[in-house]
């Protein structure tokens, strides 16, 4: 059951700072904006309704059901804690945490370096004017909305509520701030005045907040208990800054146990140049246990128990996906953060090494010897590069969906190897029995089927392609055009080059090929641009009007390109 009652802000603060009030450990991390709480504070002094709190009540010396985190006086997370028994009276906090993190970093500390500033010659009949700042001065001394007064006078807001604390009298604060900035004139006075006394009366005064303590009855068991909590906090996700389905399974998984919070953190921040984000380790948590049709929706407490009591082993196997990637020259293809790359590959990858019949430990030199007498370096290495290059992670139309049937598929053969020699032949045969669109055969006449992005990739030797590049057409579109070429031909990756779109939208736009190489002052060093991108270097063959023997000839140099990795 539950009863309701309201509590000023300032007192609400206060309990947070003495940690009366904490986060269960099934909370996610605040996700609020400056401009979200920035408009709070608005809402607040205009007497708005912002929404009621709703707390489970654990008393002192009792066993609590989550553990449990105090609240962030900077916007970063702290670490939940797992209390046997609590030393105080606490109210966990389920619905309203962004709502009262907000408060408290705004009256009492700092986002992200900032401070929360008050402009004291606000429209008070209109809009309370509440801004981030990491000075004062940083702020506009004017503004361009239609106002009384148009400039403005920014104060701390926690400077504003510690004075009026301290004092508990509005007016002689106003009085004070009016002598520190020496204003005369009445309209100003007024407006410091009225500003004023609107914080301390819905900071102070009024109880702006309802809080509903929940109780619990500890007769139940306590898992049961736990699954009601997280169940109301799922509903109470109807309403307010809704969580996301992965937020809602982190919160059940960290409700099983509480130290799936720290291990879900570390395992994001370790992991993030290698594309692992929070829904792929989950995902991978199900795939190590060989459960490929769990949906995240049905997670429960042996999940949680598989991840902690495996946390070191799939801590090591992650770090020697790493190790294997960047010793297959991959790694920069991952670590791409202006790409999405898919995970998918390195689920298998990640599997077959965590099933491998060695120590947690052994793990992490597991590549050691990636060289020379390690088997399944080349195998695995060369399926991960024929599964890019056929773009199988993408969608491929034909009933394959990479995240349902190709994990499922691949799964279902992968698990019959723990243990052994990576399968690169049963796992491309997987492909072909689809089927896909899928070779391991490259050709001039299959160059355009394959995935451009690892492609390019490979052709630029394996080295992160720069954003500010174009896909240029190597011989001019229009002048192509104007000779009567077929658009297969011109439109081909035979016919493509990367380029720098300044260069690529801009010098060389249009010009005839042989003359823009030829020409110094577009091409400073032609020797390494030749080399660079694969040119022939027949420079007979480089007239538009012997494209095509130009793009056979190229064809030649990027499929030795491509072998020269298998």
């Amino acid at each position: 059951m539950a009863s309701w009652k309201s509590y000023r802000v300032a007192d609400v603060i206060t309990d947070i700072d003495e940690e009366k009030y904490v986060l269960p450990v099934i909370q996610r991390e605040l996700v609020w904006t400056e401009d979200k709480m920035e408009l709070l504070f608005d809402s607040l002094l205009k007497g708005n309704s912002f929404g009621g709190v709703i707390v489970i009540e654990e008393n002192k010396d009792s066993s609590p059901l989550f553990a449990a985190r105090p609240f962030t006086k900077d916007g970063n997370p702290l670490p939940s804690q797992n209390r046997e028994k609590l030393p105080q009276t606490q109210y966990f906090v389920i619905d309203g945490q962004q709502r009262l993190q907000s408060f408290y970093i705004g009256l009492k500390g700092s986002f992200g370096g900032k401070s929360l500033c008050f402009d004291l010659f606000s429209d008070f009949k209109n809009d309370y004017d509440f801004r981030f700042a990491k000075e004062v001065k940083d702020l506009p001394n004017t503004t361009k909305d239609e106002r009384p007064i148009s400039e403005s006078l920014w104060y701390y807001v926690k400077d504003l509520m510690r004075e009026l604390k301290e004092t508990g009298d509005e007016e002689q604060i106003s009085e004070n701030i009016i002598e520190k900035y020496s204003i005369t004139d009445s309209e100003k006075k007024n407006h410091i005045n009225k500003n004023v006394k609107a914080f301390f009366k819905n900071i102070f005064s009024i109880e702006a907040i309802g809080v509903a303590r929940v109780t619990v009855n500890k007769s139940l068991p306590e898992i049961e208990n736990r699954q009601k909590i997280v169940e109301l906090f799922e509903r109470l996700n109807d309403g307010g800054t809704k969580l996301s389905a992965l937020d809602l399974v982190a919160s059940k998984m960290k409700g099983f146990d509480y130290r799936m919070e720290s291990f879900l953190r570390e395992m994001e921040d370790l992991f993030k140049d290698i594309s692992l984000s929070p829904e792929n380790l989950i995902k991978l948590i199900f795939l190590l246990q060989d459960n490929y049709t769990k949906e995240m929706v049905s997670v429960d407490a042996s999940d949680a128990n598989f991840a902690v009591g495996n946390q070191n082993r799939i801590r090591n196997t992650l770090k020697a996906v790493r190790v294997f990637l960047e010793n297959a020259k991959v790694y920069e293809y991952y670590k791409d953060s202006t790409k999405q790359r898919s995970f998918i590959p390195l689920f298998f990858i990640a599997y077959h090494i965590f099933h491998k019949r060695i120590s947690d430990d052994e793990i992490l030199n597991f590549w050691n010897n990636w060289e020379t007498g390690n088997a399944d370096f080349k195998p695995m290495k060369n399926w991960l590069f024929h599964s890019l290059l056929n773009g199988v992670f993408k969608s491929k139309g034909a009933g394959w969906i990479p995240y349902k049937t190709g994990i499922r598929k691949l799964l279902v053969v992968i698990k019959e190897y723990k243990g052994n020699v990576f399968p690169y032949e049963t796992l491309l045969s997987v492909y072909k029995n689809h089927p896909l669109v899928f070779t391991t055969q490259y050709a001039s006449d299959n160059l355009d089927s394959l995935d451009k992005d690892f492609l390019f990739y490979l052709l630029y030797d394996c080295k992160r392609v720069s954003r500010a590049n174009d896909i240029d057409h190597i011989m001019p579109k229009s002048i192509l055009k104007e000779k009567n070429y077929d658009d297969s031909v011109i439109n081909s990756v035979r016919n493509f080059q990367l380029l720098d779109y300044g260069t690529n939208r801009g010098e060389k736009n249009a010009k005839p090929f042989a003359q823009w190489v030829n020409t110094p002052e577009y091409v400073k060093d032609k020797t390494l641009y030749v080399e660079t991108h694969l040119i022939p270097s027949d420079e007979k063959i480089w007239s538009e009007d012997k494209f095509i023997d130009f793009c056979d000839k190229r064809s030649e140099l990027i499929l030795d390109k491509i072998n020269l990795y298998f």
